[in-house]
């Protein structure tokens, strides 16, 4: 096995579904109820694919604005004080997930997002709020909520990292499991606010939260967790190495034993261009001929000069990890070939600004939308011919998954998930029937080039392409074997954590 990294959870797990389990989910954000990115949607997916293995998933998350104004009703299922602070826990049954909200003004009643103020930076004490997120997630472990008590508690990226700590500090005998979602996002702050979160002096440690002198969150929940899972194979390989390991490659080498990837899926009730009600023609396999409907909506929307020229979209965060420095240099090769570019998202203000550029010297050509809506996500799926994904890394990515489900080719950079999940359309793939995309080296404008204008040829010859729209299309990349990973791999721990019990007795 490449650098000792387990297979996907247990391959050889049988799911029982007669065996029942409870899992507790701490993240900071849940799709429909509050979003930033994936993991998000991942948040308010997989839940609901585990419920068909007899997995019932209750997801703490922070009681935001947002989140309370869109889960009407809800009920008082706890009160403490945490920090000394009051916190009163909600349970919610709001839009098919089971959620428990931790309701501290506080903390969480705050003009801007769930992360970043309205002026766009990080919120100054941001490791308090989490920390408090992950003490109340640890305490509802040890004593339960409202007679429910999990069997399992699944920690997700950073922000829920402190979880296994609080727990560990508390004896509570309760598996874990930590995802990353992005190691490049590892709650990382001064050592100075260690004394304020109220664990034993020895976990600031080298083998507990210590960071080159700081402390981090995700650490934590790295090194004191059950399992540490990534949301692919291959990222699961690449962060043990020095060059994608974010300095964290030391600590999940240690961890390695226990380091498993298992792909996201998508939410196929949702992504699901037969019935989604945000673009204007539905259309299937059957008649993708529909689609045209669509890429019309798409140019008028955007603003885009009408023509047969291919329209290439890029769906994603405006910054360097995503590879968008890389679009500006090989915006005129797109014009020139007769396509058209459509940029949404927001991010770095120094990239904005050469694309912004690019989109004032190709009026009708190119357009820079700063800013993000879900409605505008799925038309632009549904309309576009090619979705551009050049990320330097990418721990999975969801957008080539939602762009195959609609056939949307994408362009993906040969890094984490993208290439797992995207079969490149070279001579023997296409001789063979099941390309699905274009793959490009990350970080390499010219080779990013080279795949748009392969892309571009392959468009040219419509039957080809249909051909490819189609293998696209019939990819499945749903949560349901994915969900079955997960499923076997709380439940190894729960009898790992029985059979110790036993041990012991």
């Amino acid at each position: 096995m490449p650098n000792g990294v387990r297979p996907d959870a247990d391959d050889a797990c049988i799911v029982r579904r007669f065996e029942p389990l409870s899992v507790l989910a701490v993240a900071s954000e849940a799709f429909p109820v509050v979003k930033t990115g994936g993991l998000a949607d991942v948040i308010g997916s997989l839940p609901k694919a585990l419920m068909s293995l007899g997995v019932a998933t209750r997801t703490l998350i922070p009681a935001y604005p947002i989140v309370l104004a869109n889960c009407g009703d809800k009920e008082i299922v706890g009160q403490m004080s945490v920090f000394g602070e009051d916190v009163t826990l909600w349970a919610s049954h709001c839009h098919e997930l089971e959620l428990l909200l931790v309701d501290c003004p506080v903390l969480f009643d705050r003009r801007g997002g769930p992360y970043l103020d309205d002026q766009g930076m990080d919120y100054p004490d941001n490791w308090r709020r989490f920390a408090l997120l992950s003490a109340v997630g640890a305490r509802i472990a040890a004593e339960g909520v409202d007679g429910w008590r999990p069997d399992i508690v699944h920690l997700h990226d950073w922000q829920a990292g402190l979880t296994a700590a609080y727990m560990r500090a508390a004896g509570v005998d309760v598996p874990t499991v930590i995802t990353i979602h992005n190691l490049a996002f590892q709650g990382q702050f001064p050592a100075s606010v260690f004394p304020e979160l109220g664990l034993p002096d020895y976990f600031f440690h080298i083998d507990g939260l210590e960071y080159y002198g700081d402390i981090s969150f995700l650490k934590a929940g790295i090194r004191l967790s059950d399992a540490v899972t990534t949301v692919s194979p291959t990222y699961s390989r690449e962060i043990l190495t020095e060059e994608l390991g974010m300095g964290m490659a030391g600590v999940l080498q240690s961890r390695r034993s226990v380091l498993s990837g298992i792909v996201n899926g998508i939410d196929e009730d949702i992504w699901n261009p037969q019935t989604d009600p945000h673009i204007t023609e539905n259309y299937d396999l059957e008649t993708l001929e529909r689609r045209v409907a669509n890429r019309d909506a798409v140019e008028q929307f955007f603003g885009l000069t009408p023509g047969d020229g291919a329209i290439l979209s890029v769906i994603s965060r405006l910054t360097w990890q995503k590879g968008i420095d890389l679009l500006a240099p090989v915006v005129q090769g797109i014009v020139d070939r007769g396509a058209r570019l459509i940029v949404i998202g927001e991010g770095d203000p120094g990239i904005v600004y050469g694309l912004a550029q690019q989109a004032r010297q190709h009026s009708g050509r190119v357009v820079v939308h700063v800013g993000f809506s879900e409605e505008a996500a799925h038309l632009l799926h549904a309309g576009s011919d090619i979705v551009v994904q050049p990320s330097r890394f990418e721990p999975c990515g969801l957008t080539q998954l939602y762009a195959l489900r609609y056939g949307a080719i994408p362009i993906v950079s040969r890094t984490g998930g993208l290439a797992e999940t995207v079969i490149d359309a070279n001579e023997a793939a296409t001789a063979a029937g099941v390309a699905t995309g274009f793959q490009f080296h990350p970080g390499s404008i010219e080779d990013l080039y080279h795949a748009i204008d392969r892309a571009l040829t392959a468009y040219d010859n419509s039957t080809a392409w249909q051909q490819l729209q189609t293998q696209a299309m019939r990819t499945n990349f749903g949560w349901a074997r994915s969900a079955e990973r997960y499923a076997c791999l709380y439940r190894r721990l729960a009898r790992d954590r029985r059979a110790a019990v036993l041990g012991h007795a």
